[in-house]
């Protein structure tokens, strides 16, 4: 191999591990600079306020609908014409 490839190859390596260390720092610094944020507005930040239910709200189920045995024979029919076409 000749020296001037070899120093070429050499300089390129050094290049590709200068520039991948300076992505990796930016990048850890980037991580660390969001970890600290997090924690300084879960810290400082305003409290998170619930709104307030009423037990009545949640004690009542919702009705059926009027016409559930329609609809029930409805998907069933749909059910049953499905099948049919899907057998050979």
């Amino acid at each position: 191999m000749d020296t001037a490839v070899a120093d070429l190859l050499i300089e390129g390596l050094w290049l590709m591990v200068i520039g991948l260390g300076i992505v990796f720092t930016f990048l850890m610094a980037l991580v660390g600079l969001l970890v600290l944020m997090s924690k300084a507005v879960a810290r400082w930040g305003p409290e998170d306020v619930l709104p307030a239910t009423t037990v009545a709200a949640h004690a009542v189920a919702p009705a059926p609908p009027a016409d559930a045995e329609r609809l029930v024979a409805v998907v069933g029919a749909a059910i049953q014409a499905y099948r049919r076409r899907q057998r050979p």
